[in-house]
């Protein structure tokens, strides 16, 4: 497991970034993959998540991990949640790329092989977020969207917010059609700021880790208070799972954050 540097300094969270070794999947899932939703045998999963809670800090009550869809909806994990079934827990989970609370030993995890796993602490509110920004989560401005629900929730403000953009893929390698740079292009996105054209291919390039970076800076996030990984897994195959690499049905990198009891 790695980690932040600027979350690391608060002793009262815990927070994560697992890399592909050291746990017993096979294949794809070679070998540390802890998400249940990529076609990984189920008890491998839940042998390498019980190594992942033992070596957390503090042991989670649970591992909130949505099945994700590429959408933009945030799920606030609160009263309505925490009285469910396990199995109204598991529908109310589906469909979800961002996960906010307030409430200790509930770690708020992420899911992504290629795509911006964003961590967010509100130091003043004590408040987390989990996001999965894909390109189509991005260019939807899912990052700004789920500081508005913390804002609303919570009373966040960017000022207190300290955030982390994780091992996704990079401008270099991330190859984009025309239709995805039009997206991106008709959403207002600086295209100069986040975007390139290289000129041996005629293909764009997208910078996901600076169309993220620019929302939370929109939000009054501080730069100073924006940490970026700056770790490509495209290229940095062999330590991170990429879809891109490896195919859908393989392994994921699981980022969590977690407020203690």
């Amino acid at each position: 497991m790695l980690g932040y540097e600027s979350l690391s300094s608060y002793s009262n969270i815990s927070h994560f970034v697992t890399a592909r070794q050291g746990g017993c999947s096979e294949g794809a899932y070679a070998s540390f993959n802890c998400t249940p939703y990529s076609g990984d045998e189920a008890e491998k999963v839940r042998r390498n998540q019980s190594l992942l809670m033992e070596g957390m800090s503090q042991m989670p009550r649970e591992l909130v991990i949505p099945l994700q869809t590429h959408d933009t909806n945030c799920l606030l994990i609160g009263d309505v949640y925490l009285s469910a079934s396990p199995r109204q827990k598991q529908d109310m989970l589906c469909g979800v790329d961002a996960l906010i609370t307030r409430e200790p030993g509930y770690c708020l995890c992420i899911s992504t092989a290629d795509c911006v796993p964003v961590l967010v602490y509100d130091t003043k509110h004590c408040a987390v977020a989990a996001i999965h920004a894909g390109w189509r989560g991005t260019v939807a401005y899912i990052v700004r969207d789920t500081l508005l629900r913390m804002e609303k929730e919570f009373g966040t403000s960017g000022e207190d917010v300290v955030a982390c953009i994780g091992p996704s893929i990079s401008l270099t390698s991330f190859e984009v059609g025309e239709e995805v740079y039009e997206a991106f292009q008709k959403n207002g996105f600086d295209m100069p700021r986040i975007s390139i054209r290289k000129e041996e291919t005629g293909k764009h390039h997208i910078d996901l880790w600076e169309a993220n970076r620019l929302q939370l800076l929109a939000f009054g996030v501080p730069p100073g208070q924006v940490e970026l990984a700056q770790i490509c897994t495209y290229i940095h195959h062999d330590d991170f799972f990429s879809a891109r690499r490896l195919g859908i049905k393989s392994g994921r990198i699981l980022s969590g954050i977690m407020i203690h009891e």
